[in-house]
């Protein structure tokens, strides 16, 4: 029997390797204009359960913070660089896209730093507050950012139970 799928699998093209991850179809997502970059993350589909079993399994739970900036050398104060990231839908598919919007300069506390202190590489974020997203697997998420900034991506998963909250 087994034989058989793989004339098949020969005759209809080569079979997935265990495993493979599939293309992603990015045709519904717009290609970047002239100074713009897109950046695509899959999201893994199976995740290996958590050693803390109080955090939940459910992916409906889970949420993905997107946070954009750059790689900079700074001093001992807190910088950012303005913009916010916007959802927006992909035109004629339905599918949302998110795009830095307003990228502003980056500013900084004016703390004296001690003296003789060298500067230090650090990933200096746009905005202030993290940008959360659903958990999903199906769909990957693109983001549309100008040359020169990057995106990462963290997994936040919730705890599994409720608490209740006190009526006062």
């Amino acid at each position: 029997m087994a034989w058989r799928w793989l004339l098949v699998a020969g005759w209809l093209g080569a079979a997935p390797a265990a495993g493979a991850i599939p293309r992603l179809d990015l045709k519904p997502y717009p290609q970047p204009t002239a100074g713009e970059q897109r950046w695509v993350i899959q999201l893994p589909g199976v995740l290996p359960p958590s050693v803390d079993p109080t955090l939940s399994r459910n992916p409906g739970d889970w949420r993905v913070e997107l946070t954009v900036g750059k790689e900079v050398k700074v001093d001992c104060n807190l910088h950012r660089f303005g913009g916010r990231l916007q959802s927006e839908p992909a035109k004629g598919w339905g599918y949302t896209v998110f795009r830095l919007v307003d990228p502003g300069p980056m500013v900084s506390t004016l703390m004296a730093c001690p003296p003789g202190e060298p500067l230090g590489s650090r990933f200096v974020q746009v905005g202030g507050e993290p940008f959360l997203l659903p958990y999903n697997a199906s769909l990957p998420l693109v983001v549309y950012t100008p040359k020169g900034f990057e995106l990462r991506w963290r997994l936040w998963k919730a705890e599994s139970g409720q608490r209740a909250a006190e009526r006062r």
